[in-house]
């Protein structure tokens, strides 16, 4: 995510007699570290929070900008330990009952992710959620409370523990939701489940979120996704307000074991992707062969606003992530709109033979 200053927030202004934007900078140099890249951004985040002063909006609008910076600071605080181990969200409905087919296999799959080395992130309340986590265990659970105004408590696994964190906002919970998660598994639900279905795949087909896999997860036999992928056909796909590569973005399956291979075989070779303005890089765990190259610039040039495929090193924009800097890059300029074919051309370079070097995955 590229920073550029807001030049409305950034303006020079003064309350009375005391000049706010110097001072502002003389707080932040004594905050933030030495050196630090995101010194701009701090200063942008205590120039927002003056203006907010300056106009003294109503005191709900203050607290919802302080309990939202609060619970975020303490979730990026709390989260920071697991900043390197992969992560899958598990969407489904809190009401199923123990006894249900459904319950059995959200536990299978929460063992299966957890045997893949992926935690398990769910919103930590009963039916699929308390089903993923009990098959994953606490080492490899998540937990991302709501706080009601009326009795609530997490699911066994992680309740009381340093796994669950409570948020009072729907919002913020969200967030965190998409920004921790490398896949998504959605299992059958209800009102939530589909929103959350359609939320992770608007923001991937419209580039607010990083692409990941959203694997639909059914008993065999099934249709609850088969239905809601016929519907999305039928109704999105043959009335053009999707691209038909847009149903691209997810994969049914109906077995846990084939969901964690579908999201283990995405980071075959993708590592993960970063924009930086106009292009886009994709950091990989293998280089690619001249050939896949030549492939790539044949057969996925709609994919390019302009130029073509180059294989790249480390930028000196990436090195805030100094554990990643080893990696092979391919960058482009991305014409920012055809994220199912994105998806397909990530499925090809994540193939071994198309890598410089096949050897032991």
């Amino acid at each position: 995510m590229s920073f550029e200053p807001d030049d409305y927030l950034a303006r020079h202004f003064k309350v009375g007699s005391t000049d706010l934007s110097q001072k502002i900078d003389e707080l932040a140099a004594l905050a933030v570290p030495q050196n630090s890249q995101n010194l701009p951004l701090y200063r942008e985040m205590l120039v927002t929070v003056m203006r907010m002063a300056q106009a003294d909006r109503s005191r709900w609008d203050a607290k919802i900008l302080l309990q939202t910076m609060r619970e975020m600071e303490h979730a990026f605080s709390r989260l920071d330990q697991f900043k390197r181990r992969r992560k899958v969200t598990v969407f489904g409905s809190a009401r199923t009952p123990i006894e249900n087919p459904l319950y059995a296999q959200a536990r299978e799959l929460g063992a299966t992710l957890a045997r893949y080395d992926m935690m398990v992130i769910t919103g930590a309340g009963g039916g699929i959620m308390a089903a993923a986590h009990e098959g994953a265990g606490l080492d490899n659970s998540l937990g991302l409370n709501i706080t009601l105004p009326f009795e609530q408590h997490a699911n066994p696994t992680v309740d009381g523990t340093n796994n669950l964190l409570s948020f009072h906002f729907f919002f913020v919970r969200k967030l965190f939701f998409i920004k921790e998660a490398d896949a998504l598994v959605l299992c059958p639900g209800g009102f939530g489940t589909l929103d959350e279905a359609l939320e992770v795949l608007t923001l991937i087909q419209t580039g607010k979120s990083p692409l990941v896999p959203v694997v639909l997860l059914d008993q065999p036999g099934g249709s609850f996704w088969k239905d809601a992928l016929q519907f999305m056909s039928r109704q999105l796909v043959d009335n053009r307000y999707i691209l038909p590569n847009d149903m691209r973005l997810m994969r049914l399956v109906e077995d846990p074991e084939e969901a964690a291979r579908e999201i283990a075989d995405f980071y075959r070779n993708f590592h993960s992707s970063r924009r930086f303005k106009e292009r886009f890089v994709m950091r990989l765990n293998h280089a690619l062969s001249d050939a896949t190259l030549d492939h790539l610039n044949e057969h996925f040039a709609d994919l390019c606003l302009s130029g073509q495929f180059e294989q790249q090193s480390c930028c000196e924009q990436e090195l805030d992530e100094p554990e990643l800097q080893s990696l092979p890059r391919l960058s482009f300029v991305f014409n920012g709109r055809d994220h199912g074919r994105l998806r397909e051309l990530t499925d090809y370079i994540n193939r071994p033979e198309s890598w410089a070097e096949t050897g032991a995955d």
